[in-house]
This record gives C-alpha cells, sequence and structure tokens, in this order.
C-alpha cells in the first residue's frame, strides 16, 4: 500500500532516528518533530504505518516501533554497553557501536545486542564479555532468559514466576537468586535473550 507524504516523512524521520542513535523515537518526540497537538495524533500515524507493513509496533514499550527486516539501518544492531542507572537502555550514551547481523542466525530477530558483565550466567554459555542478542517485549515465560531492570541496575538472568513472586535465576551457583515482589520492588523486563555471540579474544 502506497504511503501519503506525511507517512513517508514520519518514516524517514523513524528511520533517522535509528540510525543515528539506537532506539526508535517517543510518540512524544514524534509529536514535538512534526507539530502534532497530541501523542493520539502520532499513534493512528504509527498505526496506519503498521497496516502498511512500514513498520511494526511492540506493546508496553514507549520507543516499541521496530522498522521489519530488509528496512535498511535495522539490519545493523546497536551494540549497548554499561547501563547508567535510571536511564533507557537504548540511550545514545549507552551505545559502544552498531553491529550488522545476518537476521537468520536469530529466531526472533533481535532487536540490540548487550555486552554481558559477570558470570553469573556461565552455566548457560554467557560469558563475561559476550554479546547477547535481545528482543524487546514485554511478556515472558517461565525459564526464559531475560534482560531485567530492578529498580536502577541491569541485569541477565533466569526469569521465574510464582503467583505474584518473581525469582531472577542464576546459572552459576556461586550466584544468589534475586527474589522480588513487584508490589515493593520495580521490575521492568527489557528483553528476552535469543542467542549470543561471542568476540574471539587475542
Amino acid at each position: 500500500m502506497k504511503l501519503t507524504a506525511r507517512q513517508q516523512e514520519i518514516l524517514a524521520f523513524i528511520r533517522g532516528q535509528v540510525e543515528e542513535r539506537g532506539s526508535a523515537p517517543t510518540r512524544e518526540e514524534i509529536c514535538r518533530a512534526f507539530g502534532f497537538r497530541s501523542p493520539y495524533a502520532a499513534e493512528c500515524h504509527l498505526r496506519a504505518l503498521t497496516r502498511k507493513g512500514a513498520i511494526e509496533l511492540v506493546s508496553g514499550s514507549a520507543r516499541g516501533i521496530r522498522l521489519p527486516r530488509g528496512s535498511g539501518p535495522a539490519d545493523e544492531l546497536p551494540l549497548v554497553g554499561r547501563v547508567a542507572a535510571g536511564a533507557p537502555i537504548l540511550a545514545v550514551e549507552h551505545l559502544e557501536g552498531r553491529y550488522r547481523v545476518d537476521p537468520r542466525l536469530f529466531h526472533p530477530r533481535p532487536d540490540y545486542l548487550l555486552r554481558v558483565r559477570g558470570e553469573s550466567m556461565r552455566d548457560a554459555g554467557i560469558l563475561d564479555g559476550d554479546l547477547l542478542a535481545v528482543r524487546q517485549s514485554p511478556e515472558v515465560r517461565n525459564g526464559q532468559i531475560v534482560v531485567a531492570r530492578i529498580d536502577d541496575e541491569v541485569t541477565v538472568k533466569y526469569f521465574q514466576r510464582t503467583g505474584d513472586r518473581v525469582s531472577l535465576l542464576p546459572a552459576n551457583p556461586d550466584f544468589t537468586p534475586i527474589a522480588i515482589d513487584p508490589g515493593h520492588r520495580e521490575l521492568v523486563i527489557e528483553g528476552i535473550g535469543v542467542g549470543v555471540l561471542r568476540a574471539l579474544k587475542e
């Protein structure tokens, strides 16, 4: 389906933001860029772009706009290094660069790479310095490897929910599981691990 002139402008803006800083714009940022009076106007344009196959929307994420496979910069994944407390995981100051990755390596396709720190997931084959391929998704099942933000800390662990309680489980007996009561402590799932890349050390 053919895009309107305004839809083409918004799509170009989204692509530019992804290319420049590694993350899609929020609805509010689209509003400011195009002079819309409310985020609802931006949302209407985004839904129209989704219907026409130009973008994909990810529920539960302020920056949940994904460019479909094969649409230029989206084939390059942003690499996230250390994450500052309280800042979005794909904030520009966290990005170490971009890597072109064959999308056929992973299923589902990841949205970014996270440089792993520490050995807490060693027995799952995820070592210090590895690049974890992460798919942004607020939905998670027990047993999946997740990138979780607890208060202001970001960690990689197995996810386990029992009733209202959530446990983040390491894959290394030297580390202690993290028990969370979401009613008393903030927990945000930043994404699900879908694969690992290992840089060869000289």
